[in-house]
């Protein structure tokens, strides 16, 4: 933690709560914004569904490399220059999806887009370990995470909405203005939170070694393991919605609405549920109850797919009560990654970003194209994705049960022998 914290930020808590997590909806946002316009821009700038696949396939990939980065260049420059630099390369790549004729074209800036989103997610994090000691930083986590999960609600609806009302362009200038709004409101608003002393020298051994620590680190891996993969529990029913709602619950598309506003809100209230717990429960605590809801709501949901025809009135609930174990336990998990090497903290950030990514790529591209025609199949696959978090988790409790026993200590640094090993 910053020693002059409470000299950096005077406003309310969650003033900066607010101004983290808006930099942290950015990535997904400017995804759902467009999603809604695939179609219109196919048809304008005539494009096949394999290269409008392209677009995102380029964002993603962009999103996903530059993880690994991100972190790291916050913790040698700072993160404010990270943030600042990353919300004008987005700015200007929007501007160029904007102005984009051809598909290539479109492809290319989505590809910058994806380059530059990363650094708000990372970076924030990073801000949140700088600013508030381990509990507070917890209850922001948790602002941020109720905020964050606005982003899915309202993108897709502004999409939609500015597809049909201005055209497909007015989408991406759109994301002009926003990009903008942000840029002024962290150049103004947003202090740079680490300390001079805790700056790492930016050269490639020095950033090698340091991906060698962590990734070396038994317990780095475990947490993001635990932290990153059961939300693809969740995410592969978001992946497999128009297979899901339309061919197996039969609702229409006007009433898909209803899915997200009940997974939103799971996730929402996990969210609150966290941040009123920080500081009264321990982490450990917290994360076990977060797995134990999710746990217990993935075996109902595989009876109930074995025992019942797929129904909207019950199908949709264990996914809602899903998010909200998620979203209990994920902001102490995160925690607890930023605090194992206090001084990597934008590092850690970074990869536990590509490993969740990384998650989410494989869901994406392999596990729901082959589990999406059976409702069962997404059953189990969803409850295999918590169960590999669960045994993560589960691990590390038994191997190193120090970490996560108090808010004050979230996580036990390694003995000096094994430290002197990780540097060596």
């Amino acid at each position: 933690m910053n020693p002059d914290a409470n000299q950096l930020w005077r406003a309310p808590r969650w003033a900066l709560a607010i101004l983290l997590a808006v930099l942290g909806m950015l990535g997904p946002f400017s995804i759902d914004t467009y999603i809604p316009a695939f179609s219109g821009i196919a048809r304008s700038i005539g494009a096949t569904p394999t290269e409008m696949q392209q677009t995102l396939s380029a964002y993603l990939f962009g999103f996903a490399f530059m993880n690994l980065f991100h972190g790291a260049l916050s913790d040698s420059f700072g993160r404010r220059p990270v943030v600042l630099w990353g919300l004008l390369v987005f700015t200007l790549a929007s501007l160029g999806c904007a102005l984009s004729q051809t598909i290539g074209q479109l492809v290319f800036f989505r590809a910058l887009q994806g380059l530059s989103t990363g650094a708000g997610i990372v970076v924030s994090r990073a801000v949140v370990r700088d600013m508030f000691p381990p509990a507070d930083a917890q209850k922001v986590m948790a602002q941020i995470t109720i905020y964050f999960g606005l982003a899915p609600a309202i993108a897709p609806i502004i999409g939609g909405f500015l597809l049909v009302h201005a055209g497909w362009h007015s989408i991406f200038w759109f994301l002009v203005a926003v990009g903008i709004v942000l840029l002024v409101a962290n150049w103004k608003l947003l202090p740079e939170t680490l300390h001079t002393s805790q700056r790492q020298p930016f050269a490639v051994r020095d950033l090698m070694r340091g991906y060698w620590q962590l990734c070396s680190d038994p317990r780095f891996l475990l947490l993001a393991l635990a932290s990153g993969v059961p939300f693809n529990g969740l995410f592969l029913y978001v992946l497999a919605a128009p297979a899901f709602l339309g061919d197996h619950l039969g609702l229409a598309p006007t009433q898909f609405f209803w899915f997200f506003v009940l997974n939103i809100g799971g996730i929402m209230l996990g969210a609150w549920a966290s941040g009123r717990m920080a500081g009264k429960a321990k982490p450990k605590r917290q994360i076990r109850d977060g797995f134990v809801v999710m746990l217990l709501t993935s075996v109902v949901n595989v009876v109930a797919n074995a025992l019942l025809v797929p129904q909207a009135w019950w199908a949709l609930w264990p996914l809602a009560v899903f998010g909200f174990g998620w979203a209990l336990m994920v902001p102490v998990v995160t925690l607890l990654v930023l605090d194992l090497h206090p001084t990597r903290r934008g590092m850690a950030s970074s990869l536990q970003a590509v490993i969740g990514s990384t998650a989410n790529g494989i869901v994406a591209g392999l596990v729901a194209p082959l589990v999406m025609d059976s409702p069962m199949a997404m059953a189990l696959s969803s409850l295999l994705m918590m169960g590999v978090g669960l045994v993560a988790w589960t691990w590390l409790h038994r191997r190193w049960p120090e970490i996560g026993r108090d808010s004050t200590a979230a996580a036990a640094p390694l003995p000096v022998e094994a430290t002197t090993k990780l540097e060596s």
